[in-house]
């Protein structure tokens, strides 16, 4: 494409823009909007898949140790236990610390600590932490056929409920950011069509003259992408000024709960954003075209 066809096409969609600046504003605030609405539910998929990667992060195995087991053996255990797949840490309790846990958890109920009369029945004991939670029932079925071991626990109901909910949450997000993205495309192709609309004699005219569906279709490309571009650029600043509110407003009253940093969060959302953006105008301004391309 030639320099000065190039410079024609930018001119043309520039004035397009100011020309119908109404239409314009209007196209910019319903991007703005659209985009808004779908980024404000992108950062609840990515808080809700962090949320689900800090609760998958503390699922653990508790493998409780026989009585009267000689300190070779305790020690080999662990050691087999580190040569597991997917293990990332284990973690040693021996009965002395165990019941010294028991005594700070029960401090307010004397009664219980008194029933035992002096007695530890708490046995020696390794927590398992994982790389990847998937590896739990797997791992706590190997680990039950130690001689040394008499027991291992993982709350097996919870962690398998626990990961059929991570999966629905999964798949469910991006299941509703395809279908956000899609209905944004249709809200923005339907306000670009009025713009065409309004042009449509124009249109005519041009393709009356014998001029070719690209260089009819550049200019309106390019608008496409000006209006995209525009109400990415404010849908991105909505979207941080109302992330950082709520992070702030979170982490004063639920400070527990874990939420993505907004640095550098909010810069990958925005970037996306503003692509989609500009992707949405572009193909917005295609579609509407294409019943005025039509000889």
């Amino acid at each position: 494409m030639k320099i000065r066809t190039m410079r024609y096409f930018i001119s043309e969609s520039l004035q397009s823009f100011w020309r119908n600046s109404f239409m314009s504003i209007a196209s910019i605030a319903t991007v703005a909007l659209s985009l808004f609405i779908l980024g404000i539910f992108m950062t609840m998929v990515a808080n809700l898949d962090y949320f689900v990667d800090n609760l998958e992060s503390q699922v653990q195995i508790s493998v409780y140790l026989k009585d009267d087991l000689t300190t070779d053996q305790v020690m080999s255990v662990g050691k087999r236990l580190k040569e597991l797949p997917d293990v990332k840490e284990i973690q040693f309790t021996n009965k002395d610390q165990a019941m010294d846990a028991l005594k700070e958890r029960m401090k307010d109920q004397p009664g219980i600590l008194a029933a035992l009369d002096g007695k530890n029945p708490l046995p020696s004991s390794y927590e398992i932490t994982f790389t990847n939670p998937e590896a739990v029932k797997k791992t706590a079925a190997i680990v039950a056929n130690y001689p040394e071991v008499e027991s291992s626990h993982y709350g097996q109901a919870i962690v398998e409920q626990l990961f059929k909910i991570t999966t629905i949450i999964r798949w469910g997000g991006i299941a509703l950011i395809i279908f956000l993205t899609l209905a944004t495309l249709f809200i923005i192709s339907n306000t670009i069509r009025l713009t065409v609309f309004a042009r449509r004699k124009e249109i005519g005219i041009m393709k009356y003259v014998g001029a070719t569906n690209w260089f009819i279709r550049w200019p309106f490309l390019l608008e496409g992408l000006l209006l995209g571009f525009i109400g990415g650029l404010i849908a991105d600043f909505a979207l941080f000024q109302f992330y950082e509110f709520v992070t702030v407003a979170i982490h004063e009253s639920l400070a527990f709960l874990p939420l993505v940093s907004i640095y550098p969060f909010m810069y990958q959302t925005g970037g996306i954003l503003l692509v989609i953006s500009m992707i949405i105008g572009a193909i917005g301004s295609t579609i509407s075209l294409k019943r005025y391309m039509k000889v």
